[in-house]
């Protein structure tokens, strides 16, 4: 962390946290969706976002694609870039915690390691490791993007399920089987998840 001399001082908030939630009348915490290109992620996340929203809980997508167009558009794919992308997104993700906020990050963060790095900036249950599970044979089927075609072809390079490896977590707090289970029930197990752990 560069700050020389001391220079630069972390301001606590008057207002916490926890005030934030007694305001929203719910907690906040990080749905952090990994898997590779083409499970599901996204949507997912979007269909949840929708489902809090009618319940009147505060909740924003984080999605990948659309972090690359802003935040982290001075990032490429190889592997130091990916694991900076997930350092800002996990920064990014920890504010919205912060400010009382339920957001989903959809990444496909192929990395160990890098969730593992993200999970320690949070409380105990403020980080909820999601593994959206396909197939590569499957997301290669769907496709949606038109990306694996390219990266067999040899047009993409460091591609995650085809020339870059993804690391599949070891003990993730749900998996979502989207070749087995539609958005919607997906969507409903994640939301089932929040209610029994008593988050909203």
């Amino acid at each position: 962390m560069n700050n020389e001399n001391g220079n630069i001082v972390y301001h606590q908030s008057v207002v916490t946290k926890e005030d934030r939630h007694k305001l929203n009348q719910h907690k906040s915490c990080v749905l952090w969706l990994t898997g590779l290109s083409g499970s599901g992620k996204s949507t997912i996340s979007m269909q949840v976002e929708k489902e809090l929203y009618e319940r009147g809980v505060h909740a924003y997508v984080l999605d990948g694609d659309n972090l690359r167009h802003g935040l982290n558009s001075n990032l490429g794919f190889a592997p130091q870039d990916r694991k900076e992308n997930i350092r800002r997104v996990s920064e990014v993700s920890k504010l919205f915690v912060d400010s009382g906020v339920i957001v989903m990050a959809a990444f496909i963060s192929p990395y160990k390691e890098d969730r593992e790095n993200v999970r320690k900036m949070f409380d105990a249950e403020e980080f909820v490791e999601i593994y959206v599970k396909c197939a590569v044979e499957e997301c290669i089927k769907r496709d949606p993007k038109g990306l694996y075609e390219k990266a067999l072809k040899g047009q993409i390079s460091n591609f995650t399920g085809v020339s870059a490896p993804y690391e599949a977590p070891d003990h993730p707090d749900v998996i979502l089987e989207t070749d087995k289970y539609s958005i919607k029930q997906c969507a409903n197990i994640i939301l089932q998840y929040l209610i029994n752990k008593k988050m909203v």
